[in-house]
Order: structure tokens, then C-alpha cells, then sequence
């Protein structure tokens, strides 16, 4: 009976309409005979409604239509349109491509009985005219003049254009100004482009994968494969060990260095005196000489040490040299002890210390961007969840909509829809399948994103697989209170591991900077032995001392004979001590045996004038601390409000998650229940639709939900610094 009770109200609307039509073309045929402008199809007139827009100034508002006209399709007679100044007036066979937009809800349903009645090739009232295209009227004069068809109760009546009133979200196309002209530069938005309704659709599949080799992926994988592969962290990592070698670096300072020089030399020296012991002018010499030295510095006390030892074969050809060749040897031991600058620390103390800091430092870092990786990685895979469930939510959409579709095409052949509901639901299915490629593109670039942290190098296999997440959504948020979150972001942020080893390498720069302000005071001790050692030289005859004695002994001892005296007697042979005579071993041996030594023992002092340059470093360095004081507070704050964003986001998306899952509730029951009403007749085809979109918008917006909630968790983790301890992870540099 219901069923009856729908196609008799259907009937009477069709009758109607005809009714209508009818009228309307009588009407028209009346004008033409009478000389009056009749409106042809595509013809702009005022909408005759109560909420008419205000005419401009100086213009009377066009007086409402009769209601037995159609609304939108006729001019009322004696009734004139002005068109704008600027704008070209064209006729009706120049009428082409008038854009046609969808009218408001409120006119779309009218019912069905007028749809099925084809109505005549008429403009909606929400078109725009523009500078370029306007809507011609027939009779229309040109720009700037006004006709003047006399009304029913005499005079001349001016309609302006009217200005139409668009839906919320859409903005009225400005018109260019009269004095401007029509723009003719503008190019067309593809007018002529037709789509092909046999060409296929393109295949669901994402570039460069293969959608047959799947790869399941569990978040914890990803994090593993992230830490171990990711280039970030791979930087972080080789950033901590160049800080283990700077500080390797930083205390060889203090490994002791071994020298050591060995050399032949032959040198010729010219004499100015009989006494240098040369012949012919000059003495040679010839020399195989080697040297070591020792060294190092202290760790503490800032001292220094050296140990010089230095070894020497000559061969002279000088006539005073009692020794010929000689081994002369020599070790000495110096030390140089800091009093007051340098004595608690140093300049290499200072390297040192700074480097371990920053070994602190790169490793607070290696862990911050450790947390940050887990956290982007944690993002990017709930991000390919929700892409992947909204494909099939709107994959979903599209079945449910070609069912309709299937549904209106079977009450149009029963003859109780019209054609167009048919063109709605086809309408529906385009712009469903709109919404799986642009889904399908969202999956991509999350894939991509999410393979772009994890893979290896762009060669991996990993780039050609579909991942697949198996990990479930949690739905359950985070029960820490502010002030755990608060205490736990203060204990485990590296960034306030970063500012305290900010602050500890000024107070290492302080303290260095207070030693250079002090006086230079420095203790000296050597301490030294000497060697030597040597073969005695046979050419005494050649020594004009001992060579002219021995002449002369001979003369006077040949005049005693003749004088028969006795002789002088021979000078007793020349004696060297024994521990000289020998050879390089003889000569380390005195050497070792300390039979010739040497010490030193003094104070050394530098002290500059008034040091302004030591002094302003050191005022820097507490200007420095002071800045590094503020920033720490700033970045305290700074934390606090991240936790507070956090933990406000997760509470958010818990109360957001519910608010959708009753929103997706409720939508299921309107479309369910707007289905059933329109099977009987009590709805409309346009409602069906809305209710559809409706309840495939709020599936996606629960998905999102959720995604957020797990997504907020990960962020409060990050916020509060425990996603290491969270995700059982253990940084070990290797």
C-alpha cells in the first residue's frame, strides 16, 4: 500500500510539471506574437526569491516573480537586465560552454516526478557571469544603454544584474573593471577535454612495487632496522667514535717523544795563529756524530723533561791534539717545573677535559637523534597503517556506491526513478574512485617515507617489497600524570644533557683562564756527565813546542861533547791519564762511571704588565657561563611545555577516538535508515548520497583517530625522553 501511496504522489508531480510546461511555452508563444523578448534556453535571470540581494545604488530591485512561473527559467515581462559596463553582450547562437554548477540542497529536492520530465537547456541561478563569457538575454542593448519596455503600470523600468548568492566555502569571481577590458591572455583550462568512457581505469598498484611480494612488518623491526641502517643515526655514530679519537688524540700530549740525529762531517778551518795548531794554514776535521734526545711532558704538575745524550768520533789533523781519533760523550738531564701558571692546570689539561666533554656531548646527541629516529619511525608507521585502511575504506566506498548505483538503475527500468538519480549514483561511484587514487597516493608516499628511515641504500631490496604492518592499534593512551612526565622529560631529555656539558666545558675554560691571569714562574734544573776517550798521538814530532825542544836538547848536548861535557838527559816520555786512553767504549764508560758531571739550578719568570688580555678571556668565559645559565632555563621551559603538548595531544585523541567511533555509530544508522526511506518513497536520491559520504568520511575519521592516539603516544614518549627505555633499545657505539 505504501508502495502505491509513493507512485500516485509521483504521477501527481508529473502531472504538475507538465502542467508547468505547458503554461511556460503558451507564454512564450504569447510574447513573440506581441513583440516582446521571449527568454531562450540559457538565459541569466534573477532568482525570484524573498532574500533577494540589495540592488546598487540609484536602481530600483527587480519586483518578485508571479508564482506560477518557474523559478529560475523565465524573465518577467516589461522587466529589463542591465548588464555590466565591461561586458559583451552575446546572442543566443553564440551561447557556448556556460558553466553549470550544482544548485543548493533546497533545490535538489523537488522530488522525482520533475526528474523524470526533461526540462529545457536552462542555466542554474548560481552561475557567474564574466567579463569573457556572459549570458546573453535576448533584446539586450549594448553596454551603457538602457532599454525601456513600458510595465504594466507605465514608466520605464532598470534591473541591474543580479548578484548571486553562492554556497558557504565558494567566493564570488570578481569582474574586472570597466575601464580594463576583457581579458584576452587568460589561457583555457582545457574547455574541450572529454573523458573516454570505455578507456579503463589504472591499475591499484604503487610505482616500483611489486603488490605480489608482500613483506609483514612489526614496529619493533622497523626501530631495529632503523637504529641499524638509517643514515642519521649512522652520522651520529661515526660522530661519537671521532670523539673517542679526539680524546685519544687530546692525551697523547703526554707520551714521551724520542729523537734521534746521526751524521758525518768533514770540515776544513783556516788558522790565524801558529798557536790553533794547524798546518799549511788550516785544520781538518772529520766527524761521525750521533745524538738522541728524550722528552715528555708531566700529566701533573704541568712539568716537562729532557734527556740529551750525544756521541762524537773525531779525527784531527791538529798539532796540539794529544788524543787522535777521540770518543767524547755527553748525557744531560734537564727538568722545568710550573710554580704558579700552568702548575693546577694547563692549556694541555684543557684539551683533554674538553675533549672528554664533547665524547659527552656526540654521545647525548647519538641518543637524541636515537629518540628522534624512533619517534619519526613510529610516526611513519602508523602513517602507512592508516594510508593502507583508508584504500580500503574507500574501496569500500566505491562498492557501496555501485551497488546503489545498481539499485537506481533497477527502479529506473521499474519506471519509479528517474533517469537522473542514476546520473547522481554514477556521479557518486566518479568521485569515490577519486578518492581510492588520491588514498592510493597517500600509501605511497607513507611507504616511502616509512622505507626511506629503514632501508639500507637505495639499492635494497626493501624498495621493491609492499610493506605490510602487523602490529595492532593501540587504543589504550598513556596513564602518566603531568608531574611524572614533567620529572621523567628533566632526567632523560638529552638535551639537557647537552646544555650540562655546555656548561661544564665554560667552568673547564674558567679554570684555565684563571691560571693564565697568574704570574709565569717556572723552576729549571739539569744535570749533566760527560765522557771521553781516545788514542795518544804519535805525531809529537810535528808539535812545534815539543818538536823544538827536542832539536835543541840534541844541539846542546852535541856542544857538551866537544866540550867534553856530559849531556843533558832525556826528558822523561810524555804520560796520559789511563782512563782516557781507548776507544768509544772507554769513553762510555766514563761517562757511565760519572767521573765528569755538571749541574744548573735556577728560576725563570715571565710576567707581562697588567695581562688585559688574559683578563678579558677570562671575564668572556663568565659572560659566557651567565648566557649559557639562561639558555638552560629557556630550554627547561622550553621541555615543559613539549610534555604539557604531549600529554595534551594524548588526552585529545583519546577523547577524539571516542567522539568518532560514536560519529561512524551514528552514520551507519542515518544511511542504513535513509536507505530504507528511500526504498519507500520518503527520501531522496541526493540524500542517499550525502548519507554515504557522510558515513564514509566518518569511517576515515575514526582510522585517524586511532592512528593519532598511537601516534600521540609515541610523541609523549619523545616529549618525556624514555622511547629508548619504552622500546627496550640499548645504544652501544660500535
Amino acid at each position: 500500500m505504501v508502495r502505491v501511496k509513493s507512485l500516485s504522489k509521483k504521477l501527481r508531480l508529473n502531472f504538475i510539471a507538465s502542467l508547468c510546461c505547458l503554461l511556460l511555452a503558451a507564454t512564450n508563444a504569447f510574447a513573440q506574437q506581441s513583440g516582446a523578448p521571449a527568454p531562450s534556453s540559457g538565459t541569466f535571470t534573477p532568482a525570484p526569491s524573498s532574500n533577494t540581494t540589495n540592488a546598487p545604488a540609484g536602481q530600483q530591485s527587480a519586483p518578485p516573480a508571479s508564482s506560477g512561473a518557474p523559478s529560475g527559467n523565465n524573465t518577467p515581462q516589461g522587466q529589463t537586465i542591465t548588464a555590466p559596463t565591461n561586458a559583451r553582450p552575446l546572442t543566443p547562437s553564440a551561447q557556448t560552454q556556460q558553466s553549470v554548477q550544482p544548485q543548493p540542497q533546497g533545490s535538489q529536492q523537488q522530488g522525482n516526478a520533475e526528474a523524470q520530465t526533461p526540462a529545457p537547456n536552462t542555466t542554474p541561478t548560481s552561475s557567474v557571469p564574466t567579463t569573457d563569457t556572459l549570458p546573453s538575454v535576448q533584446g539586450a542593448n549594448q553596454p551603457g544603454v538602457t532599454s525601456q519596455p513600458q510595465n504594466p503600470q507605465g514608466g520605464t523600468q532598470t534591473i541591474p544584474a543580479p548578484q548571486v548568492s553562492r554556497p558557504p566555502g565558494r567566493e564570488s569571481v570578481p569582474s574586472a573593471a570597466p575601464e580594463s577590458g576583457p581579458l584576452s591572455n587568460v589561457p583555457t583550462v582545457a574547455p574541450d577535454f572529454r573523458a573516454e568512457p570505455s578507456a579503463p581505469l589504472p591499475p591499484l598498484e604503487r610505482v616500483g612495487v611489486s603488490m605480489s611480494d608482500q613483506r609483514p612488518l612489526a614496529l619493533r623491526e622497523a626501530i631495529t632496522m632503523a637504529l641499524e641502517n638509517n643514515k642519521d643515526i649512522e652520522v651520529s655514530r661515526q660522530n661519537v667514535r671521532i670523539a673517542e679519537f679526539d680524546l685519544r688524540g687530546a692525551q697523547g700530549v703526554y707520551d714521551p717523544r724520542l729523537t734521534s740525529l746521526s751524521y758525518y762531517e768533514r770540515t776544513e778551518t783556516p788558522t790565524a795563529s801558529f798557536l790553533s795548531g794547524g798546518q799549511g794554514g788550516a785544520v781538518t776535521q772529520s766527524s761521525y756524530t750521533g745524538t738522541a734526545r728524550f722528552e715528555g711532558l708531566v700529566p701533573k704538575g704541568g712539568g716537562g723533561y729532557r734527556v740529551d745524550f750525544s756521541s762524537l768520533r773525531l779525527t784531527t789533523d791538529n798539532q796540539f791534539a794529544s788524543l787522535n781519533p777521540q770518543y767524547p760523550t755527553a748525557l744531560t738531564f734537564s727538568y722545568t717545573q710550573p710554580l704558579l701558571r700552568g702548575f693546577r692546570f694547563d692549556i694541555n689539561r684543557r684539551g683533554i677535559e674538553i675533549a672528554r666533554r664533547n665524547l659527552s656531548l656526540t654521545d647525548a646527541q647519538f641518543r637524541q637523534r636515537a629518540t628522534e629516529v624512533i619517534a619519526s619511525v613510529q610516526r611513519a608507521y602508523w602513517d602507512l597503517v592508516f594510508a593502507l585502511r583508508n584504500l580500503q575504506i574507500q574501496r569500500d566506498a566505491v562498492q557501496d556506491a555501485r551497488r546503489q548505483l545498481e539499485h537506481n538503475r533497477r527502479l529506473v527500468q521499474e519506471g519509479i526513478l528517474a533517469p537522473i538519480d542514476v546520473v547522481a549514483a554514477e556521479a557518486q561511484v566518479s568521485g569515490f574512485e577519486q578518492s581510492v587514487y588520491t588514498a592510493l597516493e597517500d600509501v605511497g608516499r607513507t611507504e616511502n617515507s616509512l622505507k626511506n628511515l629503514i632501508a639500507v641504500n637505495r639499492e635494497a631490496v626493501l624498495w621493491q617489497q609492499s610493506l605490510v604492518p602487523v602490529d595492532p592499534i593501540d587504543l589504550q593512551p598513556s596513564n602518566i600524570t603531568l608531574p611524572e612526565a614533567l620529572g621523567a622529560a628533566m632526567q632523560n631529555r638529552q638535551e639537557l644533557r647537552q646544555s650540562d656539558v655546555a656548561r661544564q666545558i665554560n667552568e673547564i675554560d674558567q679554570r684555565y683562564l684563571r691560571e693564565q691571569t697568574k704570574p709565569q714562574v717556572d723552576l729549571v734544573a739539569s744535570y749533566g756527565v760527560s765522557g771521553l776517550a781516545g788514542s795518544l798521538s804519535t805525531n809529537t814530532a810535528l808539535n812545534p813546542f815539543t818538536g823544538t825542544n827536542e832539536q835543541l836538547r840534541q844541539r846542546i848536548n852535541e856542544l857538551s861533547l866537544l866540550s867534553g861535557l856530559p849531556g843533558l838527559p832525556e826528558p822523561p816520555a810524555q804520560t796520559f791519564p789511563e782512563v782516557l786512553v781507548g776507544g768509544f767504549g772507554q769513553s762510555l764508560t766514563n761517562l757511565l762511571a760519572n767521573r765528569f758531571n755538571n749541574f744548573r739550578v735556577g728560576v725563570q719568570l715571565n710576567l707581562p704588565i697588567r695581562n688585559r688580555t688574559a683578563q678579558a678571556q677570562l671575564g668572556r668565559s663568565l659572560v659566557e657561563a651567565e648566557r649559557v645559565r639562561t639558555q638552560r632555563e629557556g630550554l627547561e621551559q622550553l621541555i615543559e611545555v613539549d610534555v604539557r603538548n604531549a600529554l595534551q595531544a594524548v588526552r585529545t585523541s583519546e577523547s577524539r577516538l571516542r567522539a568518532a567511533a560514536a560519529a561512524r555509530s551514528a552514520s551507519e544508522q542515518q544511511y542504513a535508515s535513509e536507505g530504507r526511506k528511500f526504498d519507500v518513497g520518503q527520501s531522496t536520491i541526493f540524500l542517499v548520497l550525502e548519507r554515504q559520504t557522510a558515513l564514509t568520511t566518518a569511517r576515515g575519521n575514526e582510522l585517524r583517530a586511532q592512528t593519532e592516539l598511537n601516534k600521540a603516544n609515541a610523541e609523549l614518549q619523545r616529549a618525556t625522553g624514555n622511547a629508548l627505555e619504552a622500546n627496550s633499545v640499548s645504544v652501544r657505539v660500535r
